[in-house]
């Protein structure tokens, strides 16, 4: 069964260049919208954790050794993608995707961007959705850039 949504994933994506990101997550149904959500958050976190592991093998053996800023910032931004606060309902995720395309101001706005942006608002930090929002929309206004 996961290779079948993974197999439509990939599809679509090669199709998908002569349409918005709405328009493709529109034409999902619920479980491909769910898979793909799922298969999103699953590749971040085996990144982000494959990267904690390698740093560490690097470092492992410098008890003087302090993580510097730019990873700290590096997996800020890998949890900006990652809902926490919905765990395991990603359900409310694809709702929430499913909203954030109503709006037409927000119909160029890559889906990661758009997940990002939502995953912000669900985790509580309005401010920074609000402000990625923003620059999202003023970004893609003009069409789809990739």
């Amino acid at each position: 069964m996961f290779y079948k949504y993974t197999i439509v994933l990939l599809m679509s994506v090669l199709f998908s260049k002569d349409r918005s990101p709405a328009q493709f997550w529109s034409s999902y149904n619920e479980s491909e919208k769910l898979a793909f959500i799922n298969g999103a958050f699953g590749a971040i976190s085996k990144l982000k954790a494959h990267h904690k592991s390698e740093v560490k093998k690097q470092y492992m053996h410098n008890d003087n050794w302090v993580e510097p800023y730019y990873i700290e910032r590096y997996y800020d931004i890998i949890n900006e993608y990652l809902a926490e606060e919905v765990g395991y309902n990603i359900q409310i995720i694809s709702m929430h995707l499913d909203a954030f395309y109503t709006n037409s101001d927000n119909t160029n706005i890559p889906i990661l961007e758009a997940l990002r942006i939502v995953s912000l608002h669900q985790d509580g930090e309005k401010k920074t959705a609000n402000s990625r929002l923003l620059r999202s929309q003023q970004r893609y206004s003009s069409g789809y850039n990739q």
